[in-house]
């Protein structure tokens, strides 16, 4: 039994695939946003790790619900506000 083979084996596979592909800025775009919404969330968790870390710490030394609660949405803010001070020195480092 003979097997033939095409002169270009691949040639009419690629050919057909041409019209599907879409360009590169689409993926570019789309890992950019997906970037940006990891280290969000990532950020976000860190925060709120922190804050009930401080607001436990606060609550074990004798503080009130209030005061535990003021400290803990302190360190949120804290690391809030590192985090975007840190992206604002990279942004301006990068660009």
């Amino acid at each position: 039994m003979f097997i033939f083979v095409p002169a270009n084996p691949g040639e009419h596979r690629f050919r057909d695939l041409r019209p599907r592909q879409r360009p590169f800025v689409y993926w570019e775009s789309a890992v950019t946003v997906a970037v940006v919404l990891l280290a969000t969330a990532l950020v976000i968790v860190v925060a709120l790790l922190a804050a009930a870390g401080a607001g436990k710490l606060a609550r074990m030394d004798g503080a009130t619900y209030p005061t535990a609660l003021t400290r803990a949405a302190v360190a949120f803010a804290a690391v809030i506000t590192l985090a975007a001070t840190a992206a604002s020195v990279f942004a301006t480092l990068l660009t």
